[in-house]
């Protein structure tokens, strides 16, 4: 500031008879001039640096942005390849379980049917000693197995057990089952009569359970049939829970499907 007063200075005092402050005039004015032209560019000049710093500032913020942008990619990255990781390690655990579930099951299945197998030979073998049993002359066989009487198209097997050994309705269904039979149906009065012979009076047994059973307020047989001849029970009301017995020399009686008797059973006889 004191440099430019002092050349303004200088040029106020010029004079214009003297050739040498004419040179020092324009001297002075270049000088002043220059002086004006440096003042007048340091503005301009500090203007682009002023939008060069920004520029890098700019840059350095992008630079930032995307370091930060590939830092959290790296991380769901990261994350990504735990969670693959440890969804492929189930996988893997799972299909482990499989295959032993699938071999287990495998050795079960033989096992089955090694067991049917041998079941089949020897129930084939049971059917043809109880229906083709061997005699001196060889095997003789007959429609109904040893201990079954044959009537008509069936095979009848009265079971005469001690008392102690009697059960209920259910649990003579059981035994029978056991048989490959049920208990037994009656379809007419011959038939009726033909199982009366087949309900022997035997001390300790008070009767004989047959197929026949009280279901919503109706007598019906096993088969689901419903009885058509209410005498044969001497028209005793179907009560639920009651079930029918035989024995020779009385009519068919309603007991309680829970009290303990004999039974008799009943199957198809084999055509020979």
């Amino acid at each position: 500031m004191a440099e430019d007063e002092v050349q303004y200075a200088s040029v106020v005092v010029k004079s214009k008879k003297s050739p040498r402050a004419t040179t020092e005039e324009d001297i002075v004015y270049d000088e002043v001039k220059i002086s004006n032209q440096k003042a007048q560019q340091t503005p301009e000049t500090n203007g682009p640096l002023l939008d060069k710093a920004a520029e890098k500032c700019r840059r350095y913020q992008q630079l930032a942005c995307c370091f930060g942008i590939l830092c959290v990619l790296l991380v769901l990255s990261i994350i990504g390849v735990c969670v693959y990781q440890n969804k492929i390690t189930t996988l893997t655990a799972e299909n482990q379980d499989l295959r032993r579930e699938k071999k287990n099951l495998t050795e079960q299945i033989e096992t089955m049917e090694k067991t049917w197998n041998e079941q089949n030979v020897s129930r084939a073998q049971w059917s043809i000693d109880e229906y083709c049993p061997k005699g001196n002359k060889g095997r003789s066989c007959t429609s109904c197995q040893k201990g079954w009487g044959k009537q008509f198209s069936s095979c009848y097997a009265y079971n005469d057990a001690k008392e102690s050994d009697q059960r209920n309705w259910e649990g003579a269904r059981e035994d029978c089952s056991t048989k490959n039979s049920d208990l037994t149906v009656v379809f007419d009065q011959i038939e009726k009569d033909y199982v009366k012979t087949q309900s022997p009076v035997i001390e300790g047994i008070q009767g004989y359970w047959i197929g026949l059973k009280a279901e919503g307020g109706k007598w019906k047989w096993i088969d689901g049939s419903e009885l058509t001849n209410q005498a044969w029970i001497q028209q005793q009301p179907a009560v639920d829970g009651q079930c029918v017995t035989s024995l020779q020399g009385r009519e068919w009686r309603s007991e309680s499907c829970d009290e303990k008797n004999a039974w008799i059973c009943e199957k198809k006889a084999l055509s020979v």
